[in-house]
């Protein structure tokens, strides 16, 4: 099956490649091949084309059946086939020739007919799958253009993306332990590095020596990031006495833009996958008492890689030791249970399953009366909100302040003239809805905390 797209502008283009394995429903796999376009245009690129194709199993040397590897080839200009090695002088090889391409002749289902004919020569094959090193060098051979499978586009979305000297550490440390099982021996056949007292010895071939430069520099990486976790954990404990709540949730959800209207700071928002690597902490405004501290993290995404999740764990203690989680979630996305459960999933994995947690149904504006009833039924515990929307964002406020501070009410306030120095104090410490001037002082309505208010009271 085979969908064409229109190229926009001259970004290298790119074939999008994925099997629908059992189990796997025509929903399901539409939601990750669109997610996959989207990490693709994140990084750079332009899809103008899908394959796919029903198998019990990825190939093991190519992952597509022969005919739809033919097809793929037919939009990257390759050749389709994957040479086999013959060593010279040895017998015939009709027998190990047609074992090593037995699943490339494996029948393909009656629904993969040839499709389009190609529009443009892709540059780049996106597979929606992690690729064995076999796999990887056999798509590359059979389609001469570059192959990467879903891993290897987050880590370079990561890479890109990280600004902090910390992100870009555990970027790294992830790529390079992704690298370091697909080198391959140069052309020359690895020329050996002379070991041992004199010389002698076999000592350690090229590519044995750039397998262990990579474990050196994965171990100097670790070192470096133990010095700068150590920082950020004594930061973590000097903010340890204030209420934090820290924002989870699947990547481009809404969080960063929630972040900003909550803390009125400019924090960094765009339309992409992973805009946000780092995580950023700032203070609830208007001020509350006690102040409470918001974090922003990194989201995450369907078969996040593992080595990302250990990298980045550091970061995401943030949410572990965080006292109330807002879960956002894009109500308006299809696929929005999908990514309720790849966030929890996370969640536990980092330890942080078992910290209160409120689920925020963000862009609620993007849903129709009917979507919305559904969502209030699917999840009735859920806050519905758009971070647009100065009122739905002030409404939350308010649930926060509650929470740490207290219920919030609405009262009167008198301040006699001899105490205007109290009027200043007031306006800090609540939200003033309305403030009037008379012979016995100024009368102020507010909204606060019921301890806050409590305390004015006193002091008055």
């Amino acid at each position: 099956m085979l969908k064409g797209f229109p190229q926009t502008d001259d970004r290298p283009p790119a074939v999008v490649v994925a099997v629908q394995l059992p189990g796997t429903t025509d929903g399901e796999l539409e939601s990750s091949l669109e997610e996959l376009e989207r990490l693709a245009r994140t990084l750079g690129l332009d899809p103008i084309a899908r394959i796919t194709q029903r198998r019990a199993k990825l190939a093991p040397g190519v992952v597509l059946g022969a005919g739809k590897l033919v097809e793929l080839a037919n939009w990257t200009g390759g050749s389709g086939e994957v040479p086999t090695y013959v060593k010279p002088g040895s017998r015939d090889t009709a027998a190990e020739d047609a074992e090593l391409s037995a699943d490339l002749d494996e029948p393909e289902a009656e629904d993969d007919a040839s499709g389009e004919k190609p529009t443009a020569r892709a540059k780049v094959v996106l597979v929606d799958h992690d690729l064995s090193p076999t796999q990887h060098m056999n798509l590359e051979r059979a389609t001469g253009v570059d192959v990467l499978d879903r891993t290897s586009v987050i880590l370079e979305i990561f890479h890109r993306h990280a600004k902090t000297r910390e992100a870009r550490l555990q970027v790294e440390v992830a790529r390079l332990k992704y690298l370091a099982p697909r080198l391959r021996a140069n052309a020359g056949g690895g020329d050996r590095v002379r070991g041992g007292i004199g010389g002698k010895g076999a000592g350690e071939s090229s590519l044995e020596l750039d397998r262990r430069r990579i474990r050196d520099r994965i171990a100097e990486l670790r070192a470096e990031l133990a010095q700068i976790e150590g920082g950020s954990k004594t930061r973590r404990e000097r903010r340890s006495e204030l209420p934090t709540v820290a924002l989870v949730g699947y990547t481009n959800a809404g969080k960063s833009s929630l972040m900003r209207m909550l803390t009125s700071t400019e924090v960094y928002i765009a339309d992409k996958l992973f805009a946000t690597l780092d995580t950023t902490v700032r203070r609830l405004q208007p001020p509350s008492e006690p102040e409470i501290l918001v974090s922003d993290t990194v989201g995450f995404i369907k078969k996040l890689p593992h080595d990302l999740v250990a990298s980045f764990r550091s970061t995401l203690e943030e949410a572990a030791g965080a006292d109330l989680l807002l879960h956002v979630v894009d109500a308006a996305d299809a696929a929005l249970s999908d990514h309720i459960a790849v966030t929890t999933e996370v969640l536990r994995e980092i330890g942080a399953d078992d910290v209160p947690t409120w689920l925020i149904l963000n862009k609620i504006d993007r849903v129709d009366t009917v979507g919305r009833n559904l969502l209030k039924l699917q999840y009735p515990g859920a806050v519905q909100l758009s971070a647009k929307d100065r009122g739905d964002v002030a409404m939350l406020r308010e649930k926060l302040i509650a929470e740490f501070a207290g219920e919030i009410e609405e009262a009167e306030l008198v301040v006699p003239w001899d105490a205007q120095r109290m009027v200043n104090q007031i306006h800090e410490r609540t939200r003033v809805l309305e403030e009037q001037h008379d012979e016995a002082g100024t009368k102020l309505r507010v909204r606060a905390p019921v301890t806050v208010l409590d305390a004015i009271r006193k002091q008055l």
